[in-house]
């Protein structure tokens, strides 16, 4: 039978490998930070065997349907890959190398010990995903590890940080996770779901669908200027108004044909403003 070991649970290491990295950007140490993001890259590569299993265990971890059928044959189709599309004794090598070279380049103690919110979950799917390799026999274990994820498939998740639906790679969630974690720590509290997609929508479609992120930014632009006025003819606070136009001006200033980081910045510092001047009406 097949253990569970932390260290070679490929979605543990990802997510305390991302953890490293957004801990060290936001605390200004960006040499650590890109040490880090070199052996994400390095090891999560198209055509490794860390990769392969990786983007199946992110399936598994995030997918979510409402058909019990369509579960079963995703998990079917999962023990399928696993079993004929994985080379178990390279993707253990490529694993061993992973973690000397986390040891050696990062040599950090505590770095296995950070926190990981979903880890009862990821250890579920590895532990299932290596008795698959296995072809183990002791049915009952497998019975239980499949009946979890399937509980975790079928179960709604209204969380935005959710990736459903969005085929994007391990950099792009990195890169995403990054910017909600300076931006959390940047206003010392969480961000909203209006700014959370619209740095969402920045990540995953800004080289992929330029038309449709410019589109989807003039809208937030209106809705923006739509709720300065809302506000505008509702309140009679003088000093939250004085700063109405000063805010309206500088979000038409925004240039919605032309979005990149700096814009980003700035419009989710009036996304702020907004809300901080509509709350204290």
């Amino acid at each position: 039978m097949v253990k569970h070991n932390k260290k070679r649970n490929v979605g543990i290491i990802y997510e305390l490998l991302l953890n490293y990295i957004s801990t060290n950007i936001i605390e200004g140490n960006n040499f650590e930070a890109k040490k880090a993001s070199k052996i994400v890259e390095r090891h999560f590569k198209k055509g490794t065997e860390l990769y392969k299993e990786f983007k199946l265990f992110n399936a598994l971890a995030n997918t979510e349907v409402k058909n019990t059928h369509v579960v079963a044959s995703i998990l079917n189709e999962a023990k399928n890959a696993v079993r004929n599309n994985i080379n178990s004794a390279k993707l253990e090598k490529e694993k061993s190398i992973l973690i000397k070279n986390i040891n050696y380049t990062l040599n950090k103690k505590s770095f296995y010990h950070s926190n990981i919110k979903n880890y009862r979950e990821l250890g579920t799917i590895q532990t299932a995903i290596n008795e698959w390799k296995s072809n183990s026999s002791d049915l009952t274990k497998i019975a239980l590890l499949e009946s979890k994820i399937v509980d975790k498939m079928l179960s709604e998740d209204k969380n935005i940080d959710n990736f459903k639906n969005i085929d994007v790679d391990h950099t792009d969630r990195l890169v995403y996770k990054i910017m909600i974690e300076k931006f959390n720590n940047q206003y010392k509290n969480s961000l909203n779901i209006d700014q959370k997609e619209i740095i969402k929508n920045y990540v995953f479609y800004k080289d992929k669908n330029e038309k449709m992120l410019q589109e989807m930014f003039e809208r937030k632009k209106d809705q923006s200027i739509a709720l300065l006025n809302d506000f505008e003819d509702r309140s009679k606070n003088k000093y939250l108004l004085s700063k109405v136009d000063n805010v309206r001006s500088k979000i038409n200033e925004v240039n919605s044909k032309n979005v990149n980081d700096n814009t980003i910045v700035k419009f989710l510092t009036l996304t702020k403003l907004i809300e901080e001047i509509t709350k204290e009406e």
